[in-house]
């Protein structure tokens, strides 16, 4: 189901590197056989942020088949200036498309008056076509993505035909104390588990909500200067823009 503020998109890249936390602390890293939800929400960010909405990922279609590669690297050790030698496994010639929408982030009640769906919805929509304003990394940094729009469902997927294909419990993401949804959460940062499961190359997520969630530690929300005329973003353009002063579409 497709929601009125909902954006379309397609992520492509010769590598992605999706790895469970677990193993990203230090030595091999062995990638997902498919995207989180944290990392294709990271991706979106990407293309377009605002602490006034929060994005919610609703499917991922797998367009190419899932294959890996594995290869060694010299990364730098975390407690000296050595190099140390790891092997890292990484997914090849990725193809997703991707179905979100936004809601308002209600932990921000000064950004209210920012709450414009129809404007966020269509500077959003540009930012896609235009590739996004940041750089995209499928994972992490040497992963480089690319993003355009489609429709999504068009084109042949796959796995179209594979009735389903369960990953088991996976790493969803992390739920920070700025996007807060319920009393447990606010001022923690929890992670984020759930089961998930490939229905003809879709892949539904729960929402953050939904997911089972535990506790890290304690931690507070960013803190915006709430001073009229402070709170500086970045136009579209590039340029510093006040939240209040974004033009309306």
């Amino acid at each position: 189901m497709k929601h009125r503020n909902s954006v379309e998109f397609e992520v492509t890249g010769d590598y992605g590197l999706f790895a469970d936390p677990v193993t990203r602390v230090g030595g091999e890293k062995f990638t997902y056989q498919v995207p989180t939800y944290e990392a294709l929400k990271g991706i979106l960010q990407s293309v377009y942020w605002k602490p006034t909405l929060i994005w919610i990922i609703d499917k991922v279609r797998i367009m190419n088949p899932i294959q890996t590669e594995t290869k060694g690297v010299r990364p730098i050790k975390y407690y000296n200036d050595d190099n140390d030698l790891s092997y890292y496994t990484y997914l090849k010639d990725c193809r997703y498309q991707i179905l979100a929408h936004f809601i308002w982030n209600e932990n921000r009640p000064e950004l209210e008056k920012d709450r414009n769906e129809n404007k966020h919805h269509n500077i959003a929509k540009r930012m896609i076509e235009r590739g996004g304003r940041r750089d995209i990394f499928l994972g992490t940094r040497e992963c480089q993505g690319y993003v355009r729009p489609c429709v999504f469902g068009e084109e042949e997927g796959f796995y179209d035909h594979l009735p389903e294909l369960s990953f088991g419990m996976m790493y969803h993401g992390i739920t920070y104390a700025d996007e807060a949804f319920s009393e447990e959460t606010k001022g923690k940062m929890s992670v984020r588990l759930w089961q998930a499961v490939m229905k003809e190359g879709v892949i539904s997520f729960l929402p953050p909500w939904e997911c089972i969630h535990r506790p890290v530690r304690e931690m507070n929300m960013k803190q915006f200067d709430e001073a009229a005329g402070n709170f500086s973003m970045v136009s579209e353009e590039g340029g510093g823009l006040d939240v209040m002063d974004e033009p309306t579409l």
